[in-house]
């Protein structure tokens, strides 16, 4: 919606009163332990919590381990110098000079380890990467904001967008905060008290005092995650997600937050069927983590959730001295098991979407966990709604996928659309598997139904290679730097003594000297594919749409590049600003790792004590990195990663529609097909 200046101040003044309501809300005078105020509770105000995290001095020892940590991972990190300034059309969206800050924040003195955290998140969080992010469990999470009025962007009949509660807020709010709502009810200014659920549907005209899409703008540039825009506006907003066994709802950035950043939202709203602009003033209510270990202080807190836990750092995987269950839970299962896997670190909640939007129709034999298939109403489209493509059984997994697909077919369905919606990746033979058995046997599947890769030959990683492959330090093939795991870009397995890092490819990029190794050739056929790979494709690839409310990272952009890029498949973003370009997928990577694998591959070669190697991280930290980039279909010699990919459709999204998985699959199929 957009306001004449002087609607505008109007309607800021009009909020000005309200905005001063804030000096009510409680303000924690904990003068001996501030931790202890929110020990053994459920529900606190954001500020108390911010007062415990705040108390907390920076730890000179800490701080330096993080960082050390941090940088010296960054080495095995794909892109970090593109990322000083991405190629376009991401210039504008990802300009971080990663290895730079974090010398800054070295010599920074911060007022308390909380800000120390808060700067560093956010300094991984400005490159945009999903699968290259900080999360530290002392304070990530470990008490969540929530407000009781997720937002959407709704399309009006005339085109013009505005973004409204959500029509089912009240619902879901009541459900999954039975405990909460009074409060909520309470705060509401007189006439409105114990109305909440007269808000849902309302038109949000200003958020604390600025108009909305100043808001989510705001938001966007310190939510990370993705490259495009898009993307980081749309996770303001609420939506939905297939989980394991259940249609998930996700409350989005404005009504659920990791941290406890805000401890209030000023709305100026009209409600459904009013004329009047009402001003509302709603707390946050800062609710215990579902993983948070209980504490009762300062002490507890920090030795319960912010010490390093058993799976933080690395192991030797052929030392005698690692439990048998750590090496199991650490050591990966082989190249055809690898994830690409986003590390966003926004808290996705178990609340259950109403069961008013939920899918009505049956879902078909080989339905499993976050995979569902359905047979549309009119009888000839199918749907694939894809949550991840992870599962707790792989092979079980990629069965499933055939076996509800000939479901489709069988049906007589025609068309297909595959929904993937917050779908963050997953194993990647999954996704080539998906592209192979849709598509048929061609020469874009078989052999190689994905992307060739590379990863950077730093001079730690070309060591760790030079001691496998001269040394035999992993004679059960564990190691992602083991030649014999990986083929060329003719498709051929390395021997077992090929330094497969050797000479690096150099390239000079943003001006710095970087290496990379070769091109890496196909990884999932045929070990990593079932046998029954069928001989012809099931559906025509024209008659496939991949929906998605943009997020769609990891795994499923490999899918959905290959499907959209190589099979002519269409391309659907739900609900995103019509003036902003969409992206059917966001960080797309080629394998994604962390400092725990990196970790392993050093202590198992034996180069723990060498300079360049990271040490032993001592907080409960998880640090995510990008190890393989898939080249692009567009320019087969540079990184997807920085390619163009628009979604065919926008798709708009009305109250009829929003959050609404079938009626969306409805309208998409009228549209696409």
């Amino acid at each position: 919606m957009r306001f004449s200046k002087p609607l505008r101040a109007a309607l800021i003044a009009f909020v000005a009163a309200s905005v001063a309501v804030s000096a009510t809300i409680d303000v924690p005078d904990h003068s001996v332990d501030p931790c202890a105020a929110i020990g053994d509770k459920k529900w606190v105000s954001p500020r108390e919590v911010r007062a415990c995290y705040s108390s907390f001095k920076v730890n000179g020892a800490i701080k330096t381990n993080i960082l050390d940590v941090a940088e010296k991972t960054a080495a095995f990190h794909t892109s970090v110098n593109y990322q000083i300034k991405a190629p376009a059309p991401f210039t504008s969206e990802v300009h971080e000079n990663l290895m730079q800050d974090i010398s800054r924040i070295r010599r920074q003195n911060y007022a308390s380890e909380y800000d120390f955290h808060i700067d560093l998140s956010r300094t991984f969080k400005r490159l945009n990467d999903g699968h290259c992010s900080w999360t530290n469990y002392c304070y990530v999470s470990l008490f969540v904001n929530y407000l009781p009025t997720p937002l959407v962007l709704l399309t009006a009949a005339d085109g013009t967008q505005n973004v409204h509660i959500a029509y089912e807020a009240f619902t879901v709010a009541s459900a999954e905060f039975p405990d909460q709502i009074s409060v909520w009810q309470d705060a509401l200014p007189l006439g409105l008290k114990g109305k909440l659920e007269t808000l849902s549907g309302a038109k949000v005209l200003l958020i604390n005092g600025k108009l909305p899409f100043d808001a989510v703008n705001a938001n966007a540039a310190i939510a990370g995650g993705y490259q495009a825009l898009g993307a980081r506006q749309n996770v303001y907003f609420s939506s939905y997600r297939r989980v394991a066994g259940e249609w998930g709802y996700v409350f989005g950035q404005f009504a659920q937050q990791a941290l406890p950043l805000d401890d209030y939202a000023v709305l100026t709203i009209q409600r459904v069927n009013h004329t009047l602009l009402d001003t509302i003033v709603l707390p946050y209510r800062s609710r215990l983590g579902s993983a948070a270990v209980p504490f009762q202080d300062t002490v507890s807190w920090r030795a319960n959730n912010c010490a390093a836990v058993a799976s933080t750092n690395g192991v030797d995987y052929y030392s005698s001295k690692v439990p048998d269950t750590s090496a199991a839970k650490l050591a990966p299962a082989g190249p055809k098991h690898l994830l690409n896997v986003a590390a966003d670190n926004s808290p996705l909640t178990d609340v259950t979407l109403p069961a008013i939007l939920q899918p009505t129709l049956v879902p078909l034999e080989g339905s499993r966990n976050v995979a569902q298939f359905y047979l549309a109403r009119d009888g000839k489209t199918g749907v694939l709604a894809l949550g991840s493509f992870s599962d707790t059984n792989y092979s079980a997994f990629l069965s499933s996928l055939l076996t509800g697909l000939q479901s489709l077919t069988k049906l007589g369905a025609t068309q297909l659309i595959v929904d993937v919606t917050n779908n963050g990746g997953g194993f990647i033979c999954a996704a080539q598997w998906l592209h192979r058995i849709i598509a048929g046997p061609k020469s874009t599947t078989v052999p190689q139904a994905g992307f060739d890769t590379t990863a950077r030959a730093g001079p730690l990683a070309q060591l760790i290679v030079q001691s496998v492959v001269t040394n035999s330090t992993d004679p059960s093939q564990n190691l992602l730097y083991n030649p014999v795991n990986w083929r060329d870009a003719s498709n051929n397995f390395f021997a077992v003594d090929n330094n497969w890092l050797e000479p690096p490819v150099d390239f000079v990029i943003n001006g710095r000297k970087d290496s990379f190794s070769q091109r890496l050739g196909q990884e999932c056929q045929p070990e990593g594919f079932p046998d029954d790979a069928p001989a012809e494709a099931l559906f025509d690839t024209k008659k496939v749409a991949i929906v998605s409310n943009g997020r769609c990272a990891s795994s499923c952009s490999l899918f959905s590049i290959a499907m959209s890029k190589l099979e002519g498949s269409k391309t659907v973003v739900v609900g995103g600003k019509a003036d902003v370009g969409q992206k059917y997928c966001g960080t797309i990577g080629g394998q994604s790792t962390d400092f725990v694998t990196i970790d392993s591959e050093i202590k198992t070669t034996g180069l723990k004590n060498h300079t360049l190697a990271p040490p032993d991280m001592i907080v409960n930290g998880v640090l995510g990195i990008t190890w393989r980039l898939a080249y692009g279909v567009d320019k087969p010699n540079e990184p997807a990663e920085w390619q163009d990919h628009a979604a065919n459709l926008n798709l708009p999204l009305t109250a009829n529609l929003v959050n609404n998985p079938v009626a969306i699959w409805e309208e998409v199929a009228r549209r696409v097909f």
